[in-house]
């Protein structure tokens, strides 16, 4: 009897076999699956651990607990308020619209928002603020200087020399150091009233203030109600020559009500009622005289 031989068995691989291996010879399927395959089922696990809302607000309860941990630790503290350069009004006032409950996390503070309250105060010029060491929030205060007294429809108030409102005054009395101006549009104008103020020095005594006109234009306002009326540019010059002829004729403590410069190229001087009614008597005189 002949043995019996196995079936005959192909040792070539399978169709799907043959693809399948081919496919793993390729580098980029094969980066995929021994790289990027670990990478999903790591970043899966913790994916299916957050899909629970419960878990979710736990992880961000110690998140917040553990962040306010250390924000709260002593060296993150601040325990004192320093303010240098303010007078003590301006002291109060910033005190007032900054209300800090110390001691606070410096992690607490929004020292832009601090400033800009702060600079928005009319008396202050610039502020800044730093925290240093040992807890202390340090603001220095660059004031504005008061340099004239400005009378205006809504009352009295002091403002620096660039026109900035520096606080409302009660009484002129109470800053008679400082120059007068007046009307409407003066505080936009007061860096060149400072230029006019400073060239009639010489006759400061008599100088009463400066009356703005139309918002164009100044008047010098003296005592005895006299006035100089100056044009719209050229305003200092203008003010310069009539003090030079106060110095060289003393015009101005004659009978002139005012000195209109309005007109540049031609100055005119006009008397007051008693001067006017003397030079008719003169004239009146002359007349009686030659007839």
């Amino acid at each position: 009897m002949r043995p019996v031989m196995p079936p005959y068995r192909d040792p070539a691989p399978s169709r799907w076999a043959y693809r399948a291996q081919r496919l793993w010879l390729t580098p980029m399927v094969r980066r995929a699956v021994l790289k990027g395959l670990p990478l999903v089922v790591l970043a899966a696990i913790p994916a299916i651990w957050l899909a629970d809302a419960d878990r979710r607000a736990a992880l961000g309860d110690g998140m917040a607990e553990i962040r306010r941990e250390i924000e709260t630790r002593p060296e993150f503290m601040v325990k004192l308020l320093v303010i240098e350069g303010a007078s003590d009004p301006i002291d109060r006032e910033i005190r007032a619209i900054v209300p800090l409950n110390l001691p606070a996390s410096s992690f607490d503070l929004d020292l832009e928002a601090m400033r800009q309250a702060v600079t928005a105060l009319d008396a202050v010029k610039s502020t800044e603020l730093r925290i240093r060491p040992g807890g202390v929030l340090e603001m220095k205060i660059a004031q504005r200087e008061a340099a004239l007294v400005w009378r205006s429809r809504d009352g009295l108030s002091l403002i620096d020399a660039g026109g900035r409102r520096v606080a409302a005054l009660d009484s002129r009395e109470d800053r008679a150091d400082l120059p007068l101006i007046a009307g409407d549009g003066a505080g936009k104008a007061a860096p060149e009233a400072m230029a006019l103020f400073a060239a009639a020095a010489p006759i400061s005594d008599r100088v009463r203030g400066l009356v703005r006109m139309g918002e164009r234009r100044w008047d010098v306002v003296l005592d005895r109600d006299q006035r100089i009326l100056l044009p719209e540019t050229g305003a200092v010059a203008a003010l310069e020559r009539v003090i030079a002829l106060e110095d060289v004729s003393g015009m101005l403590a004659r009978d002139i009500e005012a000195v209109d410069l309005r007109n540049p190229e031609r100055p005119t001087l006009r008397l007051t009622e008693a001067a006017i009614e003397d030079f008719r008597k003169i004239r009146a005189t002359q007349a009686g005289a030659v007839n």
